[in-house]
């Protein structure tokens, strides 16, 4: 069972807050709040994308990197969260 799986429900469940925090933001463009609300609730937005980006980014690193004794496996680990990260910072 994959890391991902094992923590099926936890992520899910960031991710319907997520959904509900984004669709906060259409609620709030449709009332036309003022801009400020809006920005708060995007920076919100984006301190949880970056909250499950880490928790992920931890689990990877843990189950693909250190928790693998074969090198090459823990090479190809470490290579697909450097790639990650580059089109993450970019």
């Amino acid at each position: 069972m994959s890391h991902i799986a094992k923590n099926k429900a936890k992520l899910l469940a960031r991710i319907r807050r997520l959904k509900g925090q984004m669709e906060a933001i259409e609620r709030s463009l449709e009332a036309e709040a003022p801009c400020a609300d809006v920005l708060n609730q995007v920076a919100s937005v984006r301190g949880a994308i970056n909250g499950l980006t880490a928790e992920l980014i931890e689990d990877h690193i843990h189950e693909h990197v250190l928790g693998v004794e074969d090198p090459a496996a823990r090479e190809a680990g470490a290579e697909e969260l450097i790639d990650v990260i580059r089109t993450y910072m970019k």
